[in-house]
């Protein structure tokens, strides 16, 4: 079969009367992207479910208890996702790769050490492990699309520095929904089938697009308004972002591929995941969808723990000294946790083990910033939290999240502005959870909506009184 470069429109209709395992057999790196691998994938897994469906659709998962109703429904299983599988024992697995397994066969940047997000991405939303060249696409693509159209900057510009990061970017992610390819589709009358590709479209977009958003924001609220200079094209992602927050040092380039990696997925049930499936379930574009998500991102028990342990580190060394005893450390954490306080950065709703988020960070810093005060404190507490904890008899987790570690690594390198961590997080998130909503319209998924109870009529059931 002699095939030739094709676009990925012209591959989509090939795709429609050719096998996939066929096609894809017969097309090497330089003559497929990413979208086009999707129109082969697509149809087969979309078959796959419903043969599964038609087979098990009755069949039960679980069992549902009052405690898990009234308990942010902790435990049910009501949701598939395919991106990533969060293991109470083992931690994250991306498609099935761990993360020490992600650092390892995920392409990396010219004499880097750490995983380029771009390879991440292509790996959630193919479920393979992307090649150099493949990765390079993206990184182009990525930076092709980039550009704000004027009225966003005006915003971004004209917002006061006293309104928090998070909120602008939440602002400008909503507002950049005037150039969403999926809605003028949807308002044409495109057809269902089609939706996935016009929702890819807005994802690779806004996936650009946010490193020069996120900028801005910094650049405008804690530098004074000064520039965020230019893309350059032939650089990946990471190294993109990190020198319009004006940034050079190439550890802290290498760091922010790591961060953006490891904190793009975590599951399907989390705040800003299942925020984003849920109002993309209603067709939303991805722009309000990502926007709903990072609203959920903002509160203090999902994306701004981070800056909590920070807040509560500079407590400990305000009241204890910079280099507390361990003796003077477990004194310091039964007195917090007998104030009806808790140990910001330790224990998870669903691990019950160290985070290797937590880890991989952890394995950087012993080799880039061994001394440092901070880190030294970091590994104080974590030797002694997990004991205490343990102790108590009310924790059943009682290990550092990834929250415990990442704060630190970025006041090193400078970048001491906590207020602007949740931002960074939500670039980060953009890549799972675009990928999920992607593969949501592919498959078809309807408008999400569990059914709900009164507490009476759930007395009623048992009756209760």
């Amino acid at each position: 079969m002699a095939l030739f470069r094709i676009t990925s429109s012209r591959f989509i209709e090939t795709a429609k009367i050719c096998s996939p395992s066929v096609l894809l057999r017969h097309l090497s790196d330089a003559s497929i992207d990413l979208k086009a691998i999707l129109a082969a994938k697509i149809p087969k897994e979309a078959e796959r479910i419903k043969n599964f469906r038609k087979q098990h659709g009755s069949s039960k998962v679980g069992e549902v208890t009052v405690d898990m109703m009234y308990g942010g429904m902790r435990g049910i299983k009501g949701l598939v996702c395919e991106t990533s599988v969060l293991d109470p024992d083992e931690g994250i697995r991306f498609r099935g790769y761990t993360i020490p397994e992600c650092q390892k066969l995920l392409p990396k940047a010219p004499c880097g050490a750490e995983p380029l997000p771009e390879g991440l991405f292509w790996l959630l939303i193919t479920g393979d492990i992307p090649t150099e060249g493949q990765v390079k696409a993206i990184s182009k693509q990525w930076a092709e699309r980039a550009a704000l159209p004027a009225h966003v900057v005006s915003l971004l510009n004209s917002m006061p520095n006293t309104v928090h990061p998070m909120s602008q970017l939440s602002a400008a992610v909503t507002v950049l929904n005037s150039e969403s390819k999926f809605a003028k589709a949807y308002a044409s009358g495109v057809h269902k089938s089609k939706y996935w590709e016009y929702v890819y479209e807005d994802s690779m977009d806004l996936i650009a697009k946010l490193p020069v958003v996120a900028a801005t924001i910094y650049r405008n609220t804690f530098k004074e308004g000064s520039g965020i200079g230019a893309i350059d094209t032939s650089k990946d992602w990471s190294y993109n972002f990190t020198h319009m927050l004006g940034y050079d040092n190439p550890d802290f380039i290498e760091l922010m591929r790591l961060y953006l990696t490891i904190h793009s997925d975590h599951e399907g049930g989390n705040v800003s995941a299942h925020t984003v499936h849920l109002v993309g379930s209603a067709l939303s574009d991805p722009y309000l969808s990502f926007a709903a998500g990072m609203n959920g991102l903002a509160g203090p028990l999902h994306g701004l723990a981070n800056q909590e342990v920070l807040v509560w580190l500079e407590k400990i060394r305000s009241q204890i000294g910079k280099t507390p005893t361990e003796d003077q450390l477990k004194d310091f954490i039964w007195k917090t946790l007998k104030s009806g306080q808790v140990v910001p950065g330790y224990g998870h709703a669903v691990l019950r083990k160290t985070d290797p988020r937590y880890t991989c960070q952890r394995e950087f810093a012993e080799k880039h910033l061994p001394d440092d005060a901070l880190y030294q404190l970091v590994s104080k507490v974590y030797k002694v939290v997990p004991p205490i904890l343990q102790e108590t008899g009310k924790v059943k987790n009682p290990w550092p999240n990834v929250d415990a570690h990442s704060g630190v690594l970025l006041q090193y390198y400078g970048l001491k502005e906590m207020n602007y961590y949740t931002v960074l997080f939500g670039v980060s998130r953009a890549l799972g959870v675009l990928a999920s909503l992607v593969w949501d319209r592919g498959l078809g998924l309807p408008i999400e909506r569990p059914k709900s109870m009164s507490t009476d009529a759930l007395m009623k059931a048992f009756k209760a009184s």
